[in-house]
């Protein structure tokens, strides 16, 4: 790939300069690397960056993005590439709001965590204890698509909290789960939990709790509605809406201003504009996202917050949550994890599956390491919105790449900006 030309990357940069405004509000957490080769890297290698996501804008894949690089506390490459809106044509700014999707699972095993540490539960109890909808619980056996009329069995164990935190409770998902669960969840009315807006988790996890199981719990990884029952979960342990414990306990604490549910109105204007891909050019989404959703529910004055889902926020924001857990749970001097439990959570929880996951994170491990640059130890995942992530404790790194669409054009990109990033850094 080309080196931008100087000018160029003067410009991308100063582009980026529009969003300090807002991030002055908070306690500065990281410090600008004074120089590409500060941070150990090459600075020609991570200009391969930019032609990577500016070529994906020229050719219309995508509407735009933002990288967000950190090393070491340093920020290595914070910019915003192409348009918030193909139709606006309004430029992507560093501090733009995106959909995170399941990238909010991550905050929710957070928000657990820090309740098991206060000695509420125990991982390995039944959540019947404390969620009684979900006491002897069955497993699916027949499902009869045409009426949807379902058959089935005692499960032999019962859910515990480890279950929900590592996708192997037995649950499906609405929307995007399994043909049988797809219709029995929409034939009872729960949700994907995917910009979801009506009805409360409360509400309608007492209903799943009532529904049989795709798979008896600890049998297998089944990707889940878990972490909205875990939301759920806080609700009822703390005694706060899912939003608030959130609000009050871990965002205002981490300096998170820009990460809600549904965003305030001087907000509104930040959200990215969700695109589709399906034609290979980026266009506004004319319909519907997952299970129904409306694109533009973070613009709502919804109720439902859902802990698998539901979030927006920003790339520094998320940078800072990311933060906490290279730095063993503390950040800007407020600790919110003790050292031990963070290590716990970033070790592999399923060690004879092929899924390799902690405590909310999947992992990179001895097991799937030949299959990428990351260290043995980092943590990462994704959204349904194309926004990706990782954190590697080794290398003292945080990367992501965000865009909000649906049907990417962009041929991995997220993979191929994984490659661009390891290959930059030389020392």
């Amino acid at each position: 790939m080309p080196i931008l030309h100087p000018r160029l990357l003067a410009a991308l940069f100063l582009s980026g300069l529009g969003a300090s405004g807002a991030l002055a509000q908070v306690r500065p957490v990281f410090r600008p690397a004074p120089n590409a080769e500060a941070a150990g890297f090459s600075p020609a290698r991570l200009s391969r960056i930019d032609s990577l996501v500016l070529g994906a804008v020229e050719r219309g894949e995508i509407n735009g993005a933002v990288v967000h690089i950190v090393r070491r506390g340093r920020v290595v490459l914070h910019r915003a590439y192409g348009v918030r809106d193909t139709e606006t044509k309004v430029p992507m700014r560093r501090d733009d709001i995106f959909r995170i999707a399941s990238q909010s699972k991550a905050i929710t095993a957070l928000a657990v965590m820090m309740l098991w540490e206060e000695g509420h539960f125990t991982l390995d109890e039944p959540i019947s204890r404390l969620l009684p909808e979900f006491a002897r619980p069955r497993v699916l056996t027949a499902f009869n698509g045409a009426d949807s009329t379902a058959e089935s069995e005692p499960a032999n164990r019962e859910i515990t909290v480890r279950q929900l935190l590592t996708h192997t409770s037995g649950l499906d998902y609405a929307g995007i789960g399994s043909a049988d669960f797809r219709a029995l969840y929409a034939k009872h009315g729960v949700p994907s939990g995917i910009g979801n807006d009506r009805s409360t988790i409360g509400e309608q996890m007492r209903i799943l709790g009532r529904l049989p199981l795709r798979a008896r719990p600890g049998e297998r990884y089944t990707y889940s509605l878990a972490f909205d029952v875990l939301g759920y979960l806080v609700e009822v342990v703390s005694g706060m809406p899912f939003d608030q414990f959130l609000r009050t306990r871990i965002f205002e604490p981490l300096g998170m201003r820009d990460t809600w549910f549904y965003l305030p109105p001087d907000r509104h204007e930040r959200l990215v504009t969700l695109h589709d891909g399906e034609s290979g050019r980026a266009v506004p989404l004319r319909g519907t996202a997952f299970d129904g959703a409306n694109p533009n529910y973070p613009r709502l004055a919804g109720t439902y917050f859902s802990g698998g889902a539901g979030l927006s926020s920003t790339t520094e924001d998320y940078a800072r949550f990311l933060q906490l857990f290279l730095n063993k749970g503390e950040l800007g001097g407020v600790r919110l994890l003790g050292p031990r439990t963070v290590e716990m959570m970033l070790t592999d929880q399923l060690p004879t599956m092929t899924n390799k996951v902690g405590l909310g994170f999947g992992l990179e491990t001895e097991a799937n390491d030949f299959r990428s640059p990351r260290s043995i130890g980092a943590f990462s995942w994704g959204g349904a919105f194309a926004t990706t992530y990782w954190a590697d404790p080794r290398d003292e790194l945080i990367a992501q790449i965000y865009t909000n669409m649906v049907n990417p054009a962009a041929r991995d990109l997220a993979g191929r900006f994984n490659t661009l990033t390891y290959a930059a850094i030389v020392r």
